[in-house]
């Protein structure tokens, strides 16, 4: 058995920096908590190369003195904690006395510090956790940290640091959770050299909120002003109209402190659940203001989960505070409209000349056109006597609703006769496919249907049949050119209403007797009943022909560009991915700001649905698609096969649904690109059970 012994105070401390330290995100997080423990009101973040060569954070706090600035350095040194009771009850962000000391580890730190009564301030120099030199200097009030070369001394850590813009983007969201945390402080956010947020600090919300997520979502929020008395809730949450396609905007905070908590996410989803729509995930920035002993902050290595002693006091909460601010908007509304004072009407100042028009002669009327169309008003006379003028618009307007009309008819005709033709062409390629009949080579599949059809090998031209011999006309109309000869319209072969799978001989016959409720299809084969899921089999259908490496979507061109306002994390792993979705029918660069100006979107996604699909599309990515291409384009797959594919509830042509319920039944589908089965069977046994016939 191997020798135990104490590691050495390095590696003891390379193992703490591990489990405080996991990226550039993690280092700004502790520094930030500090600068605000130590009271500052103004802070500035600044980084470079995602974090991994600088980071700076400066704060007008209390500063650090002389004396004690060395052994902030050291583990588990705190000025926050003191006894062990003290755990019971934490009313500051750090506690543990680790950060600095892990951080240093790592890195190389410049400390700059000095308090308000000091008259110089203390600089010190760090190299991997060992003090290089200590200096007075003059400095501002206040602490300037400043950490480079991240990770120097490890290099294993190194390999499974990202690339630069999404080390940054996770930088830029703890700095957003920490200004909506605590709006008192104005936060400022450098990157490369760019300010990229600001906040005001008036202590105001609404302020951070509107700094931090910008206008557009600001404005989709309701207030929140405070509810409950254990847990008390404040803050602001989204109306149900503006619900977004991930839970990126929902921001949860206990004791000013930035939290995730499945508790509080299921409250909040519940209380929206039937005004918002399905797949839509509501917005919010909550605060939770509780007892310190009520809740356990030491649960998480980097405190962004806690504990509770009333799980259920916590749903309650946060349900009815967001069930309140929904029936008070809905309420407000109703309560508002009706008492709305009526509008006073505007007084008729039309001048006895403005009601008259002397009636013309077409002469007149030319040569006073001009007066006639400045004139304010234009009305008939008492005597209802029409002028040339009045008559000649009235009989355009009735000759445009004529040809109107006309057109509209036209059009309806037309489409009449290309269901015609579309029905003659589906029922001659179900008896091709039945091996009854070849259709002849002049019919052609309409573009709209080409991917309905499965391909056939093309038959040859029947050949003409002979002309009908015409009767000799009459002796009245022997003037009259004869007609020409039409040949006769071969009888319609009789039609089945069961269709033989293409796949073997020996499949059974099927038959497609209905669908149920917009979404189920319903097909009779042998002594079995199978219900089929259509948008969940078109799906399979679409996945798999997208997946083919052939695939080619079309894009269309938008007139105007749509600008995707997503979360810094959803943002950056867009860009990332931007050839995966250039592949795929998106064309979009980066906008700046965190936007992403999207210029092309495939044919089979509107224009107002690119924010959602984006979000949706990065939301996936980020869950489990980045680390392998290859699971990431499946990713991007399973969304467009879903927008793509047919609905439930929507009414479909019996030629689709016939081409779903082919696929399912011929085995070429039997599971939707989530693993769900695409049909259920139900056999006849089972129905006589349920009607006690057996």
């Amino acid at each position: 058995m191997p020798k135990i012994q104490q590691l050495s105070p390095h590696v003891a401390d390379l193992i703490a920096a591990g489990e405080v330290v996991e990226r550039p995100a993690s280092v700004v997080k502790e520094l930030v908590e500090n600068a605000i423990d130590a009271g500052a009101t103004a802070l500035t973040v600044e980084i470079q190369a995602g974090g991994m060569r600088y980071i700076r954070v400066t704060d007008n706090g209390c500063g650090i003195d002389p004396e004690d600035a060395p052994t902030a350095f050291l583990r588990h040194a705190t000025s926050k904690i003191r006894t062990e009771y003290d755990l019971e009850a934490i009313g500051t962000l750090g506690f543990r006395g680790e950060a600095l000391a892990a951080i240093s580890a790592v890195s190389k730190i410049e400390l700059m510090t000095r308090t308000r009564a000091a008259d110089f301030g203390t600089a010190l120099l760090l190299d991997g956790g060992v003090l290089r030199e200590q200096e007075e200097v003059g400095c501002p009030e206040g602490t300037t940290m400043i950490v480079r070369d991240l990770f120097y001394n490890t290099p294993a850590r190194l390999k499974f640091m990202k690339r630069d813009a999404a080390e940054g983007a996770a930088v830029y969201t703890v700095v957003q959770h920490e200004a909506l945390a605590h709006p008192e402080i104005s936060f400022r956010f450098l990157r490369e050299g760019k300010e990229e947020l600001l906040t005001p600090g008036d202590g105001r919300l609404e302020s951070a909120l509107y700094a931090v997520l910008g206008r557009e979502v600001a404005l989709g929020f309701l207030e929140c002003p405070g509810y409950g008395e254990e847990i008390r809730v404040e803050g602001y949450l989204s109306r149900p109209a503006c619900c977004r396609g991930t839970r990126a905007y929902q921001f949860f905070f206990v004791n000013g402190r930035y939290v995730k908590s499945r508790t509080m996410t299921a409250a909040l989803e519940e209380a929206y659940q039937n005004q918002k729509m399905v797949g839509k995930f509501p917005g919010c920035v909550l605060k939770l203001t509780t007892k310190l002993n009520a809740v356990d902050v030491n649960v998480h290595p980097a405190k962004t989960e806690v504990k509770f002693t009333n799980e259920k006091q916590l749903f309650e909460a946060v349900y009815y505070a967001a069930k309140s601010v929904l029936e008070r908007e809905s309420g407000h509304v109703r309560a508002v409209l009706p008492q709305q004072p009526p509008k006073p009407q505007r007084q008729d100042t039309v001048t006895p000349n403005q009601t008259f028009f002397k009636s013309m002669t077409s002469q007149e009327y030319r040569e006073n056109k001009g007066n006639i169309l400045r004139s304010p008003a234009v009305r008939t006379a008492p005597d209802r006597t029409i002028t040339p003028w009045q008559a000649a618009t009235s009989r355009n307007a009735a000759e445009l609703l004529a040809r109107q009309r006309q057109r509209e008819e036209a059009r309806r005709a037309q489409k009449q006769q290309e269901s015609r033709e579309v029905q003659v062409v589906l029922d001659a390629l179900e008896l091709q496919s039945a091996g009854k009949v070849s259709p002849p080579p002049e019919q052609v599949l309409p573009e709209e249907l080409a991917w309905a059809a499965p391909e056939q090998p093309k038959a040859p031209a029947p050949p003409a049949p002979d002309p009908v011999p015409q009767p000799e006309p009459v002796q009245e109309r022997e003037q009259q050119p004869a007609a020409p000869a039409e040949p006769p319209i071969p009888a319609e072969p009789e039609l089945t209403t069961a269709e033989e799978s293409p796949v073997t001989p020996e499949t059974p016959v099927w038959r497609l007797a209905g669908e149920v409720l917009d979404t189920y299809l319903i097909v009779e084969q042998g002594d079995s009943v199978f219900f089929i899921d259509k948008h969940a089999a078109h799906e399979r259908m679409n996945f798999d022909k997208m997946k083919a490496r052939d695939y080619t979507p079309m894009r269309q061109l938008l007139l105007t560009p749509v600008v995707v306002k997503a979360a810094p994390a959803e943002s950056e792993v867009l860009l990332e991915h931007l050839d995966l979705l250039r592949e795929f029918g998106f064309e979009a660069e980066d906008f700046g700001g965190g936007d992403i100006l999207v210029r092309e979107v495939p044919d089979y996604v509107e224009a107002e649905e690119a924010d959602r699909v984006l979000t949706q599309l990065a939301a996936q990515l980020l869950e489990n698609g980045t680390a392998d291409p290859t699971a990431a384009r499946d990713q991007v797959l399973h969304t467009m096969a879903c927008k793509a594919a047919i609905k439930g509830g929507w009414k479909n042509d019996p030629a689709e649904l016939e081409v779903v319920a082919r696929a399912v039944m011929s085995g070429e589908v039997k599971y939707c690109p989530h693993g769900r089965p695409v049909a259920i069977e139900l056999t006849k046994a089972q129905l006589e059970k349920q009607f006690k016939r057996s």
